[in-house]
């Protein structure tokens, strides 16, 4: 019969703890109670300032995404510009050495023709 005691005190004590629940439950304010809507009005003002400061950051990283973007494309801009240049010397150097070369070729034939009058 130890045991059986040992039951019923449990299921008495279950049997308040869910009482106290529901008196607890009931104590709370309703959903029209002044409370509870400044409450609401509280966590929606909480909401939308979280959600400006959202959009903030967002339009703040689109900013430097697009000046990165833009410094990116100035810089490549720039090497493009400076391999162009670079290439037109390389043509320019190669020329004056064809000129040159032809030079020395003129030169040397002329001597040779020269030399055998």
């Amino acid at each position: 019969m130890k045991d059986f005691g040992k039951l019923t005190d449990r299921l008495q004590n279950a049997a308040q703890a869910r009482q106290a629940m529901l008196q607890k439950l009931k104590a709370l304010p309703g959903p029209n109670d002044p409370e509870t809507i400044a409450l609401r009005e509280k966590q929606r003002l909480v909401a939308e300032a979280r959600e400006t400061r959202k959009a903030e950051r967002q339009a703040a990283k689109e900013l430097a995404a697009r000046e990165q973007a833009e410094r990116e494309a100035i810089a490549a801009a720039e090497a493009a510009a400076q391999a162009q240049r670079d290439a037109e010397e390389k043509v320019v150097r190669q020329a004056a050495l064809a000129i040159e070369q032809k030079a020395a070729r003129d030169a040397a034939y002329a001597a040779r023709k020269k030399r055998k009058k």
